[in-house]
């Protein structure tokens, strides 16, 4: 284990927390791989009825680390666990509910895509720079978010690049609240959540979310196009100037 993630349980409740507060979070292969590892874990245990995400005081997660990004430029590939990782948050059997404050940086808002509930501190701060990168969106967000937010917003994100703050990303349906205390609100409800009949759960979670094979599909085009982005002039060039400041 990197240590980059800290996993603890209460309550049948997990907590995934990224915890690289030095890199305000930006995820690693390492990342992604123990990440994915205790999803896997918690799917498998009966005790486990809701996953909490949660990050480090000022920065949920600062995206994708650029210096993978750089390699995958310079004519590596993408790697898996990134695919393995989306793959198996977008079909989840479990509840999965967000606590942020801070930066929520391309993954980072994208993930929230795919959580049940997700709440976050006034001063949250969201936005996918993909376009500015060179790449393009990625996790199925360019499916889900029009779908969540409307055309507009949703252009307004993905591919203007806009911030939108917390109350912004809270009318967008982007997050469920707002909230000082996020992890305490977040850790009620994975606790309330916990605390329901789990068969029935189950089943009324997959009717709200409804087919997931229009998500996964969208993951796999998306990841292709993004790993032909990632090798692209444009994308060498941004990353590059953004390794050098």
């Amino acid at each position: 284990m990197s240590g980059l993630v800290a996993v603890t349980a209460e309550g049948g409740v997990v907590t995934i927390r990224m915890n690289r507060p030095e890199k305000k979070n930006a995820i690693n292969r390492a990342m992604y791989r123990e990440m994915k590892e205790a999803l896997e874990a918690a799917a498998q245990d009966d005790a486990v009825r809701a996953i909490v995400f949660a990050g480090v005081p000022g920065a949920f997660c600062a995206g994708n680390d650029i210096a993978d990004f750089m390699a995958i430029a310079e004519g590596g590939s993408l790697p898996g666990e990134v695919r393995d990782f989306l793959l198996l948050v977008a079909q989840y059997p479990k509840p999965l509910v967000a606590a942020l404050d801070g930066l929520a940086i391309g993954i980072g808002t994208t993930l929230l895509m795919h959580c049940d509930l997700a709440y976050a501190t006034p001063n949250s701060v969201f936005r996918t720079p993909f376009l500015d990168l060179g790449v393009t969106p990625e996790a199925a967000s360019s499916l889900i978010a029009p779908r969540m937010m409307g055309d507009q917003r949703a252009f307004a994100l993905l591919v203007l690049g806009e911030a939108f703050d917390a109350q912004s990303a809270r009318e967008a349906g982007l997050i469920y609240k707002v909230s000082e205390d996020c992890e305490a609100a977040a850790m009620e409800a994975a606790r309330a959540l916990a605390k329901k009949p789990p068969e029935a759960l189950s089943i009324a979670r997959e009717l709200v979310r409804g087919p997931r094979t229009d998500v996964v599909a969208t993951i796999d085009r998306e990841l292709e196009i993004f790993s032909e982005r990632l090798r692209s002039k444009e994308a060498r060039a941004a990353f590059a100037a953004f390794l050098s400041r």
